[in-house]
Protein backbone atom coordinates (compact mmCIF):
# COMPACT_ATOMS: atom_id res chain seq x y z
CA UNK A 1 0.00 0.00 0.00
CA UNK A 2 2.88 2.34 0.79
CA UNK A 3 4.16 1.90 -2.79
CA UNK A 4 0.88 3.26 -4.12
CA UNK A 5 1.10 6.44 -2.04
CA UNK A 6 4.73 7.01 -2.99
CA UNK A 7 3.89 6.52 -6.68
CA UNK A 8 1.04 9.02 -6.53
CA UNK A 9 3.24 11.61 -4.84
CA UNK A 10 5.91 11.25 -7.53
CA UNK A 11 3.38 11.28 -10.40
CA UNK A 12 1.34 14.32 -9.34
CA UNK A 13 4.32 16.40 -8.26
CA UNK A 14 6.05 15.75 -11.59
CA UNK A 15 2.81 16.61 -13.44
CA UNK A 16 2.49 19.98 -11.68
CA UNK A 17 6.16 20.80 -12.27
CA UNK A 18 5.92 19.86 -15.96
CA UNK A 19 2.94 22.19 -16.28
CA UNK A 20 4.91 25.07 -14.74
CA UNK A 21 8.01 24.31 -16.83
CA UNK A 22 5.95 24.26 -20.03
CA UNK A 23 4.31 27.56 -19.12
CA UNK A 24 7.68 29.16 -18.34
CA UNK A 25 9.19 27.93 -21.60
CA UNK A 26 6.30 29.32 -23.63
CA UNK A 27 6.68 32.70 -21.90
CA UNK A 28 10.43 32.65 -22.40
CA UNK A 29 9.98 31.77 -26.08
CA UNK A 30 8.51 35.24 -26.64
CA UNK A 31 10.33 37.37 -24.04
CA UNK A 32 13.72 35.60 -23.50
CA UNK A 33 14.21 36.19 -19.76
CA UNK A 34 17.34 34.65 -18.25
CA UNK A 35 15.78 33.96 -14.85
CA UNK A 36 13.01 31.95 -16.51
CA UNK A 37 15.68 29.79 -18.17
CA UNK A 38 17.18 29.06 -14.77
CA UNK A 39 13.85 28.20 -13.12
CA UNK A 40 12.61 26.06 -16.01
CA UNK A 41 15.85 24.10 -16.18
CA UNK A 42 15.84 23.35 -12.44
CA UNK A 43 12.15 22.54 -12.60
CA UNK A 44 12.67 20.00 -15.36
CA UNK A 45 15.48 18.39 -13.39
CA UNK A 46 13.13 17.96 -10.43
CA UNK A 47 10.32 16.61 -12.66
CA UNK A 48 12.78 14.17 -14.22
CA UNK A 49 13.82 12.94 -10.77
CA UNK A 50 10.18 12.52 -9.72
CA UNK A 51 9.36 10.51 -12.84
CA UNK A 52 12.48 8.43 -12.25
CA UNK A 53 11.28 7.91 -8.68
CA UNK A 54 7.93 6.64 -9.95
CA UNK A 55 9.58 4.17 -12.35
CA UNK A 56 11.94 2.98 -9.62
CA UNK A 57 9.10 2.52 -7.14
CA UNK A 58 7.04 0.60 -9.69
CA UNK A 59 10.08 -1.59 -10.42
CA UNK A 60 10.48 -2.57 -6.75
CA UNK A 61 6.76 -3.17 -6.48
CA UNK A 62 6.43 -5.43 -9.55
CA UNK A 63 9.98 -6.84 -9.69
CA UNK A 64 10.21 -6.19 -13.42
CA UNK A 65 10.92 -3.29 -15.75
CA UNK A 66 7.85 -0.97 -15.56
CA UNK A 67 6.85 -1.32 -19.21
CA UNK A 68 4.09 -3.89 -18.92
CA UNK A 69 1.03 -1.74 -19.71
CA UNK A 70 -0.03 1.50 -21.38
CA UNK A 71 0.28 3.60 -18.22
CA UNK A 72 3.84 2.54 -17.51
CA UNK A 73 4.85 2.96 -21.17
CA UNK A 74 3.43 6.49 -21.30
CA UNK A 75 5.26 7.44 -18.11
CA UNK A 76 8.48 6.05 -19.57
CA UNK A 77 7.86 8.08 -22.76
CA UNK A 78 7.34 11.23 -20.68
CA UNK A 79 10.57 10.40 -18.83
CA UNK A 80 12.31 10.14 -22.22
CA UNK A 81 11.10 13.60 -23.28
CA UNK A 82 12.33 15.05 -19.99
CA UNK A 83 15.71 13.40 -20.47
CA UNK A 84 15.99 14.81 -24.01
CA UNK A 85 15.10 18.25 -22.62
CA UNK A 86 18.01 18.14 -20.18
CA UNK A 87 20.43 16.92 -22.86
CA UNK A 88 19.35 19.56 -25.39
CA UNK A 89 19.67 22.24 -22.73
CA UNK A 90 23.34 21.34 -22.26
CA UNK A 91 24.19 21.09 -25.97
CA UNK A 92 22.06 23.93 -27.39
CA UNK A 93 22.29 27.19 -25.50
CA UNK A 94 19.60 28.85 -27.64
CA UNK A 95 17.02 26.46 -26.13
CA UNK A 96 14.80 26.54 -29.21
CA UNK A 97 13.85 22.91 -28.60
CA UNK A 98 12.86 23.44 -24.95
CA UNK A 99 9.19 24.42 -25.55
CA UNK A 100 8.72 21.42 -27.88
CA UNK A 101 10.12 18.89 -25.41
CA UNK A 102 8.48 20.40 -22.33
CA UNK A 103 5.06 20.44 -24.02
CA UNK A 104 5.52 16.86 -25.26
CA UNK A 105 6.45 15.59 -21.80
CA UNK A 106 3.46 17.39 -20.25
CA UNK A 107 0.89 16.14 -22.78
CA UNK A 108 2.03 12.51 -22.54
CA UNK A 109 2.13 12.75 -18.75
CA UNK A 110 -1.34 14.34 -18.65
CA UNK A 111 -2.81 11.64 -20.88
CA UNK A 112 -1.42 8.93 -18.60
CA UNK A 113 -2.55 10.56 -15.36
CA UNK A 114 -5.86 12.20 -16.31
CA UNK A 115 -7.28 10.07 -19.13
CA UNK A 116 -6.55 6.46 -18.25
CA UNK A 117 -8.95 4.72 -15.83
CA UNK A 118 -7.71 3.79 -12.38
CA UNK A 119 -7.58 0.08 -13.24
CA UNK A 120 -5.10 0.67 -16.04
CA UNK A 121 -2.81 2.59 -13.71
CA UNK A 122 -2.52 -0.25 -11.24
CA UNK A 123 0.56 -2.46 -11.20
CA UNK A 124 0.02 -5.96 -12.52
CA UNK A 125 1.98 -9.10 -13.24
CA UNK A 126 3.30 -9.59 -16.75
CA UNK A 127 1.40 -11.71 -19.22
CA UNK A 128 3.33 -14.88 -20.22
CA UNK A 129 4.46 -13.42 -23.56
CA UNK A 130 6.21 -10.54 -21.76
CA UNK A 131 8.04 -12.72 -19.23
CA UNK A 132 11.32 -12.70 -21.09
CA UNK A 133 14.79 -11.19 -20.84
CA UNK A 134 14.01 -9.45 -24.14
CA UNK A 135 11.54 -7.11 -22.42
CA UNK A 136 14.20 -4.59 -21.42
CA UNK A 137 16.00 -4.77 -24.77
CA UNK A 138 13.01 -4.55 -27.09
CA UNK A 139 10.49 -2.36 -25.28
CA UNK A 140 12.94 0.15 -23.79
CA UNK A 141 14.82 0.75 -27.05
CA UNK A 142 11.54 1.05 -28.96
CA UNK A 143 10.12 3.64 -26.54
CA UNK A 144 13.39 5.59 -26.56
CA UNK A 145 13.22 5.60 -30.36
CA UNK A 146 9.62 6.87 -30.21
CA UNK A 147 10.58 9.78 -27.95
CA UNK A 148 13.56 10.75 -30.10
CA UNK A 149 11.73 10.34 -33.42
CA UNK A 150 8.73 12.32 -32.19
CA UNK A 151 11.08 15.09 -31.09
CA UNK A 152 12.76 15.18 -34.49
CA UNK A 153 9.41 15.15 -36.32
CA UNK A 154 8.07 18.01 -34.19
CA UNK A 155 11.15 20.05 -35.04
CA UNK A 156 10.48 19.28 -38.71
CA UNK A 157 6.89 20.52 -38.33
CA UNK A 158 8.19 23.74 -36.78
CA UNK A 159 10.68 23.97 -39.65
CA UNK A 160 7.91 23.70 -42.24
CA UNK A 161 5.87 26.37 -40.48
CA UNK A 162 8.62 29.00 -40.87
CA UNK A 163 9.64 28.18 -44.43
CA UNK A 164 7.16 30.62 -45.95
CA UNK A 165 7.55 34.38 -45.55
CA UNK A 166 6.41 37.55 -47.20
CA UNK A 167 9.72 37.98 -49.00
CA UNK A 168 10.67 35.00 -51.11
CA UNK A 169 14.28 33.98 -50.53
CA UNK A 170 16.33 30.85 -50.67
CA UNK A 171 18.79 29.93 -47.96
CA UNK A 172 21.74 28.32 -49.66
CA UNK A 173 24.39 26.50 -47.64
CA UNK A 174 25.62 23.24 -46.25
CA UNK A 175 24.29 23.44 -42.69
CA UNK A 176 26.99 25.83 -41.61
CA UNK A 177 26.90 29.50 -40.74
CA UNK A 178 28.12 30.40 -44.23
CA UNK A 179 25.16 30.97 -46.53
CA UNK A 180 23.96 33.54 -49.00
CA UNK A 181 20.60 34.89 -50.13
CA UNK A 182 19.16 34.91 -53.60
CA UNK A 183 16.22 37.09 -54.50
CA UNK A 184 13.24 35.82 -56.40
CA UNK A 185 10.46 38.10 -57.57
CA UNK A 186 11.36 40.85 -55.13
CA UNK A 187 8.45 43.35 -55.18
CA UNK A 188 8.97 46.55 -57.13
CA UNK A 189 9.47 49.68 -55.01
CA UNK A 190 8.07 53.00 -56.13
CA UNK A 191 10.59 55.54 -57.35
CA UNK A 192 8.93 58.18 -55.16
CA UNK A 193 10.48 56.63 -52.02
CA UNK A 194 13.74 58.23 -50.87
CA UNK A 195 16.81 56.07 -51.42
CA UNK A 196 17.62 56.09 -47.70
CA UNK A 197 14.24 54.62 -46.78
CA UNK A 198 14.55 52.00 -49.50
CA UNK A 199 18.04 51.04 -48.29
CA UNK A 200 16.99 50.85 -44.64
CA UNK A 201 13.90 48.81 -45.50
CA UNK A 202 15.93 46.41 -47.60
CA UNK A 203 18.62 46.05 -44.90
CA UNK A 204 15.99 45.36 -42.24
CA UNK A 205 14.31 42.75 -44.45
CA UNK A 206 17.65 41.15 -45.16
CA UNK A 207 18.41 41.04 -41.42
CA UNK A 208 15.09 39.38 -40.62
CA UNK A 209 15.55 36.80 -43.35
CA UNK A 210 19.14 36.21 -42.23
CA UNK A 211 17.89 35.28 -38.74
CA UNK A 212 15.14 33.20 -40.26
CA UNK A 213 17.66 31.37 -42.42
CA UNK A 214 19.89 30.65 -39.42
CA UNK A 215 16.89 29.26 -37.54
CA UNK A 216 15.98 27.04 -40.49
CA UNK A 217 19.51 25.64 -40.66
CA UNK A 218 19.60 24.97 -36.90
CA UNK A 219 16.23 23.21 -36.92
CA UNK A 220 17.23 21.17 -39.96
CA UNK A 221 20.45 20.12 -38.23
CA UNK A 222 18.74 19.17 -34.96
CA UNK A 223 15.99 17.30 -36.80
CA UNK A 224 18.60 15.24 -38.63
CA UNK A 225 20.52 14.48 -35.43
CA UNK A 226 17.40 13.48 -33.47
CA UNK A 227 15.97 11.28 -36.22
CA UNK A 228 19.33 9.63 -36.89
CA UNK A 229 19.55 8.64 -33.22
CA UNK A 230 15.91 7.55 -33.04
CA UNK A 231 16.21 5.56 -36.27
CA UNK A 232 19.14 3.62 -34.80
CA UNK A 233 17.14 2.76 -31.67
CA UNK A 234 14.10 1.81 -33.78
CA UNK A 235 16.25 -0.52 -35.87
CA UNK A 236 17.56 -2.21 -32.72
CA UNK A 237 14.01 -2.45 -31.37
CA UNK A 238 12.68 -4.10 -34.53
CA UNK A 239 15.54 -6.61 -34.71
CA UNK A 240 15.28 -7.53 -31.00
CA UNK A 241 11.51 -7.78 -31.38
CA UNK A 242 11.90 -10.22 -34.26
CA UNK A 243 14.20 -12.42 -32.18
CA UNK A 244 11.77 -12.25 -29.24
CA UNK A 245 8.82 -13.08 -31.53
CA UNK A 246 10.63 -16.19 -32.75
CA UNK A 247 11.09 -17.35 -29.15
CA UNK A 248 7.52 -16.55 -28.08
CA UNK A 249 5.48 -17.32 -31.22
CA UNK A 250 7.79 -19.43 -33.37
CA UNK A 251 8.20 -16.90 -36.18
CA UNK A 252 10.50 -13.92 -36.71
CA UNK A 253 7.88 -11.98 -38.66
CA UNK A 254 4.16 -12.59 -38.98
CA UNK A 255 2.96 -9.33 -40.62
CA UNK A 256 0.55 -8.60 -37.81
CA UNK A 257 -0.57 -4.91 -37.51
CA UNK A 258 2.06 -3.77 -35.00
CA UNK A 259 4.92 -5.25 -37.00
CA UNK A 260 3.57 -3.89 -40.27
CA UNK A 261 3.20 -0.34 -38.97
CA UNK A 262 6.62 -0.50 -37.32
CA UNK A 263 8.10 -1.42 -40.70
CA UNK A 264 6.19 1.41 -42.43
CA UNK A 265 7.48 3.87 -39.82
CA UNK A 266 11.03 2.58 -40.27
CA UNK A 267 10.77 2.96 -44.07
CA UNK A 268 9.47 6.55 -43.84
CA UNK A 269 12.36 7.61 -41.63
CA UNK A 270 14.80 5.72 -43.88
CA UNK A 271 13.42 7.75 -46.80
CA UNK A 272 13.90 10.93 -44.76
CA UNK A 273 17.55 10.11 -44.05
CA UNK A 274 18.15 9.31 -47.72
CA UNK A 275 16.56 12.59 -48.81
CA UNK A 276 18.39 14.55 -46.12
CA UNK A 277 21.79 13.16 -47.12
CA UNK A 278 21.12 14.18 -50.71
CA UNK A 279 21.76 17.95 -50.49
CA UNK A 280 19.53 18.69 -53.48
CA UNK A 281 16.50 17.77 -51.33
CA UNK A 282 17.61 19.37 -48.07
CA UNK A 283 15.14 21.62 -46.31
CA UNK A 284 11.46 21.49 -47.18
CA UNK A 285 11.47 18.10 -48.92
CA UNK A 286 13.15 16.25 -46.08
CA UNK A 287 11.11 18.11 -43.45
CA UNK A 288 7.88 16.93 -45.08
CA UNK A 289 9.05 13.31 -44.90
CA UNK A 290 10.03 13.74 -41.24
CA UNK A 291 6.65 15.32 -40.45
CA UNK A 292 4.85 12.25 -41.81
CA UNK A 293 6.76 10.16 -39.31
CA UNK A 294 5.13 12.00 -36.41
CA UNK A 295 1.71 10.54 -37.23
CA UNK A 296 3.09 7.10 -38.06
CA UNK A 297 4.82 6.80 -34.68
CA UNK A 298 1.56 7.51 -32.85
CA UNK A 299 -0.31 5.01 -35.05
CA UNK A 300 2.36 2.41 -34.31
CA UNK A 301 2.50 3.21 -30.58
CA UNK A 302 -1.19 3.71 -29.75
CA UNK A 303 -3.44 3.34 -32.78
CA UNK A 304 -2.77 -0.34 -33.48
CA UNK A 305 -3.15 -1.29 -29.82
CA UNK A 306 -6.37 0.68 -29.36
CA UNK A 307 -7.94 -1.36 -32.18
CA UNK A 308 -7.40 -4.50 -30.12
CA UNK A 309 -6.16 -6.57 -33.06
CA UNK A 310 -3.02 -8.61 -33.55
CA UNK A 311 -0.61 -10.09 -31.05
CA UNK A 312 0.35 -6.78 -29.38
CA UNK A 313 -2.98 -5.85 -27.81
CA UNK A 314 -2.26 -7.22 -24.35
CA UNK A 315 -1.75 -4.80 -21.49
CA UNK A 316 -3.40 -1.89 -23.30
CA UNK A 317 -6.89 -0.40 -23.56
CA UNK A 318 -8.45 -3.53 -25.03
Amino acid sequence: MIYLYVEQIFVYISFLILFLVTLLNLINFFFEIDKINHFSNNGMKFAFLCTTGFLTTRFFQTQHLPLGNLYESLMFLSWGFSFLYLISNVKNKKRLSAPVLATSALLVHAFAVLSLPHKMRESMSLVPALQSQWLMMHVSTTLISYATLLFGSLLAIVLLSIFHGEIKRYCVGNLTNNFEFRHKNYPLISKNFPKQIITESFSYSLFLNSRKCQLIHLLDKWTYQAISLGFSFLTIGIISGAVWANEAWGSYWSWEPKETWALITWLIYAIYLHIRINKKWMGKGSAMAASMGFFLVWICFLGVNLLGVGLHNYGWLI
